[in-house]
């Protein structure tokens, strides 16, 4: 009997004393980093490099090519970018592009706006916007430039409307789908402080799907930039007048290869100003000073 229950009591572990170490036995707990560590913790410094190990990239293949035609380097396309800002129609270009997307993407945000109000506040409202959604999202803008030009005539008012059909569906699909993401116990909270209607909308559920909201806003900016362009290779044949997509149409015309991708250039800079501007100081305003985001 006690033979059995030695058998099951759990084993002695022996006693070990473990002596303390002197500070300098530890090693080093916390040391300042180096200059190239705290160049590589830099989030623009790290783009930078991928950007010059592209650029370097494009000039390599460009030289082993010989075919300026077809692949220029990446020295001749500077050397063409240079040209069509100083010398050339390259800003005007832009400026007309920056206005008309302007224009467009506003009026699409503000219509965005207005249909996920209503999805929040009825259910018929959520039923027009999924029914709606539904069927024109998967529709490509640039598939209704026929019916804008029938409808609106050669100028600013078709490239408009096309760029609010891009923008207006990824903004209120991400915005409704972040309202309904909310959680219950955020609605209840904010119900318990009285607040109803606008206040609830501005003080619980926007803050808490504005991550949704702000994704919303990038997608309808990439979709409403690639349209215009889109659309303004089809008006430059048209109206030979335009913005960057004319200028882009214009120099393929004449096999100024360079100035095309000068063009292309131009389109990916102002996205890359965009984007790490005006988008990334949003986030770091809002979804990372609120936790949401790392």
């Amino acid at each position: 009997m006690p033979e059995a229950r030695s058998k099951l009591l759990p084993p002695l572990r022996p006693e070990v004393e473990n002596t303390s170490l002197e500070s300098g036995q530890i090693g080093e707990v916390q040391r300042p980093l180096s200059a190239w560590e705290r160049m590589v913790n830099l989030d623009w410094v790290r783009r930078v490099a991928i950007l010059v190990v592209l650029a370097l990239a494009w000039e390599i293949y460009g030289r082993y090519l010989q075919n300026p035609l077809m692949v220029p380097t990446f020295s001749n396309m500077v050397t063409a970018l240079w040209d069509a800002t100083v010398h050339g129609p390259l800003l005007d270009r832009i400026y007309t592009s920056i206005r008309v997307l302007l224009i467009g993407y506003a009026c699409g945000v503000g219509l965005a706006a207005v249909f996920t109000a209503l999805a929040v506040s009825t259910r018929i409202g959520t039923d027009l916007l999924s029914t709606l959604t539904a069927m024109f999202n998967p529709l490509p803008a640039i598939a209704l430039l026929p019916l804008a030009l029938l409808w609106f005539g050669l100028g600013v008012p078709s490239l408009v409307f096309v760029i609010i059909h891009s923008v207006l569906w990824a903004v209120a699909l991400n915005t409704h789908s972040g309202f309904l993401s909310v959680s219950e116990t955020m609605r209840m909270a904010g119900q318990n402080y009285g607040l109803r209607g606008v206040r609830f909308v501005v003080h619980v559920l926007m803050p808490a799907a504005f991550p949704a909201i702000l994704a919303g806003l990038k997608i309808g900016w990439a979709f409403a930039w690639r349209t215009l362009i889109a659309a303004e290779l089809v008006f430059g044949v048209s109206s030979r007048s335009g913005g960057l997509g004319w200028f882009i149409f214009e120099n393929r015309n004449q096999l100024e290869t360079a100035y095309v991708f000068a063009g292309l250039t131009a389109v990916i800079i102002i996205g890359l100003l965009v984007e790490s501007v005006i988008f990334r100081n949003i986030e770091i305003r809002t979804v990372r000073k609120w936790g949401m985001q790392h």
